[in-house]
């Protein structure tokens, strides 16, 4: 009985043995295997550091490129900036020199046309060679043969000769010159303080709008008259306005 106990012990303890042999064995594996495994993380992280170190100076590097290539950008925007400049200043000497160009125009008018000046007191020069064949009525009507009717007249209608000078009553400037169905070809003057003188039944005129005119000056040549005054004969239409209304031109013909 005692040897089967001793036997059956002897076999548990070598049992045991066996099993802490095992369990010794897997430590060790474990131990083995979790060096290598820490070694292994070790020799990755360190081949990690030394990328990202690379990585860091290569940034490092094209930051320094790039800080040489800005102030060569920044260079080439201040060139732009100046040839900018530097047109904006041609564009503005250019509008200069056309101001004072025109404002050399204007002295050169202004001279011309301080003699411009017509008033109630101012007398106009007798504009064509003949009578006066409708006179300028616009209290009532007056009869136009040519029509066969009784119209209002706001002009003077005054008999001459084909081809004769028609000079300018008093002086002027240009403003139209235009071809009207009635009055033929007609050129009207400016002559300042609100009055202008029209010229009707024209032709082969030498002036142009903005020209200055003085007094006695050919503003053109009398013409055939219009079908509207073919029954009375070529005659000049001359016609007065002060502010665009029409006045009688016998309030300021010489006597």
């Amino acid at each position: 009985m005692n040897n089967e106990k001793l036997s059956f012990l002897k076999g548990k303890g070598a049992s045991v043995a066996l099993v802490l042999c095992f369990v010794a064995v897997i430590a060790m594996v474990g131990a083995f295997t979790y060096n290598n495994y820490q070694g292994r993380m070790e020799q990755q992280l360190a081949q990690a550091e030394e990328q990202t170190e690379e990585l860091t100076k290569e940034d490092s590097e094209e930051t320094t490129g790039n800080d040489i290539v800005l102030p060569e950008s920044k260079r080439n925007t201040s060139d732009a900036e100046e040839k900018a400049d530097e047109g904006e200043e041609d564009e503005k000497d250019a509008e200069k020199e056309a101001s004072e160009d025109e404002n050399t125009d204007n002295v050169s008018t202004a001279g011309q046309t301080a003699d411009v000046w017509f008033s109630e007191e101012s007398i106009l020069e007798w504009p064509a060679s003949g009578a006066v064949l409708i006179n300028y009525s616009m209290d009532q009507t007056v009869y136009f043969s040519t029509l066969e009717q009784y119209k209002y007249n706001p002009a003077l209608i005054i008999g001459g000769v084909v081809g004769e000078n028609i000079g300018a009553s008093a002086p002027g400037i240009v403003t139209n010159v235009e071809q009207d169905a009635q009055t033929g070809l007609t050129v009207t003057l400016d002559m300042g303080n609100g009055y202008s003188a029209v010229y009707g039944q024209l032709k082969e005129v030498p002036v142009q709008i903005g020209d200055y005119v003085d007094k006695g000056q050919i503003v053109g040549y009398l013409s055939e008259p219009t079908k509207y005054f073919s029954m009375e004969g070529p005659n000049l239409y001359f016609e007065v306005l002060k502010d665009e209304v029409p006045v009688n031109p016998m309030d300021f013909m010489e006597g």
